[in-house]
């Protein structure tokens, strides 16, 4: 079970030892009512703190932080002004330092106490982080047991990872206050840390005996102070692709095949440390699309890849899954990181739940903001690559394809229907639409084809590390005219 830890328990469990030094300056409590003095007299008391949060900075597995991490046995952790001077003041002075930022909440959100003025403080804590953020710094989040009302609808849910505390009430309305408002009982496993990873409206669920681990982790991917080296044997460019043999209907045929490795295999084989990220911090999560930080040869970057083991004719990429993918293109931006984009679809969800939830506009969101990244950007033609949900992920500074990928604008067998209504012709087709991955070359679709010799599922470590040195070597070459800038 979960220990709740008060906050400088906390701190002690996750910064390095003998590393914590307090930013703290000390509260005056002139002009406060009296009653209101004896509140905060007794709070002092009870939490052995002088405020709801504690600021400062340490390390982290030798990585420099700067923390604020909440006590709620100070008046429930709520924010008063005199706590959001402090948070502010730790925030800015992270920025200034160029600290990436860990924040711990625990909160029921603004002290009752101080009302409106304390309330509207959350805005330029959000501000502050904002701006944080905007330097390339980053943001961390741990959600502890509870986290509620305006902390979570503000700082709380800005962070580039955001984890909670296992079993931790995480949500925007208090319980106690919906009761109240309404009479019920608000429903259980509702605002329940695990629920809210399965929603995709935070990352993971970590123990707090874990988070220095975890933290460590990110922060190594992150930093580009200490970029991590590969666990793997260096990786070496396979040779040129050689010619073209048999249809590209054989090449559908066989990026078809269940056992043809994915992007998971590409993980698995030929990836250094890999954080999966949950959803897309919207409350939307899905299957058919992957988000995480990596390490690829050494280099840390974001990747987003389509997943076809969870793409189905019953449950097929939606538009859920596009804007998952929009998220990985903002993390990226805002922390300088390459972004790696594998696309392997048989296509987007065709349905009225795709068309009324924005589906188009998703494909179209994703191709402008692919297009506009500053940073190095490389995709990954893998094996299927059809219709919208494809060409979302396609404008990339560099575009890699498998010998046997290809890219369609419909399956072909629907192509087939349109033109000669059936689906008999549809190795014709492929033929006719120059969809395999020689003829993408050659119309400068691509441009680099990866050769499959063997097969990639009778080699799919071989194929894995293959198609990642080939990205590794257009991630570099695509960030020389950026250094060339400088």
């Amino acid at each position: 079970m979960n220990t709740r830890l008060r906050g400088r328990e906390l701190i002690a469990q996750v910064l390095d030892d003998n590393t914590f030094a307090s930013w703290d300056e000390p509260v005056d409590l002139a002009g406060y009512e009296p009653a209101y003095v004896v509140q905060l007299e007794a709070a002092r008391q009870r939490s052995g703190t002088d405020e709801a949060v504690l600021t400062g900075r340490g390390s982290i597995q030798g990585h420099d932080v700067a923390v604020v991490v909440s006590e709620f046995s100070f008046l429930g952790g709520s924010i008063g002004r005199a706590t959001a001077r402090r948070i502010l003041s730790a925030v800015q002075r992270a920025t200034h330092e160029r600290l990436p930022l860990v924040a711990a909440t625990s909160s029921g959100g603004t002290r009752m106490q101080e009302g409106t003025p304390a309330f509207v403080e959350m805005m330029a804590i959000s501000r502050a982080v904002v701006t944080h953020k905007a330097a390339g710094l980053p943001y961390l989040v741990y959600l502890r047991h509870p986290t509620t009302g305006g902390v979570f609808a503000s700082w709380g849910s800005l962070g580039h990872v955001t984890v909670a505390e296992p079993g931790a009430l995480i949500g925007f309305l208090g319980p106690r206050v919906f009761e109240a408002l309404h009479g019920e009982p608000f429903p259980s496993g509702v605002q329940l840390a695990e629920n809210l990873v399965d929603k995709g409206v935070i990352d993971a669920v970590v123990a707090s005996k874990d988070l220095s681990s975890v933290a460590a982790r990110v922060l190594r991917l992150l930093s580009s102070k200490t970029p991590e080296s590969s666990r793997l044997p260096r990786l070496e460019r396979p040779p040129e692709v050689g010619p073209k043999t048999g249809t590209s209907w054989d090449s559908v045929l066989l990026t078809r095949r269940p056992d043809r490795p994915g992007v998971r295999e590409l993980l698995r084989y030929a990836a250094g440390d890999v954080i999966p990220l949950s959803g897309t911090g919207d409350g939307e999560c899905d299957a058919g699309l992957m988000l995480a930080l990596t390490s690829l040869d050494g280099i840390s970057c974001v990747l987003i890849g389509q997943d076809r083991r969870y793409q189905t004719p019953q449950e097929s990429m939606g538009p859920a899954a596009l804007r998952e993918a929009r998220r990985g293109m903002h993390l990226a931006e805002q922390l300088g990181l390459p972004l790696v984009a594998v696309i392997d679809t048989p296509g987007a969800d065709l349905s009225p739940r795709s068309e009324e939830n924005a589906l188009a506009g998703e494909i179209a969101r994703c191709l402008a903001e692919m297009s506009s990244l500053t940073v190095p950007s490389v995709s990954i033609l893998l094996g299927q690559g059809c219709g919208g949900g494809a060409l979302a992920l396609l404008p990339a500074n560099r575009v890699i394809a498998a010998e046997h990928a290809w890219l369609s604008p419909l399956p072909p067998e629907g192509a087939s229907t349109i033109v000669y209504d059936d689906v008999e012709h549809a190795p014709e087709m492929t033929e006719r639409q120059r969809v395999g991955s020689r003829e993408l070359l050659a119309d400068g679709i691509v441009h680099v084809v990866v050769p499959e010799q063997p097969a990639a599922h009778l080699d799919p470590r071989g194929f894995a590390r293959a198609i990642v040195a080939t990205c590794v070597e257009q991630i570099r070459d695509a960030a020389q005219p950026r250094q060339h800038d400088r």
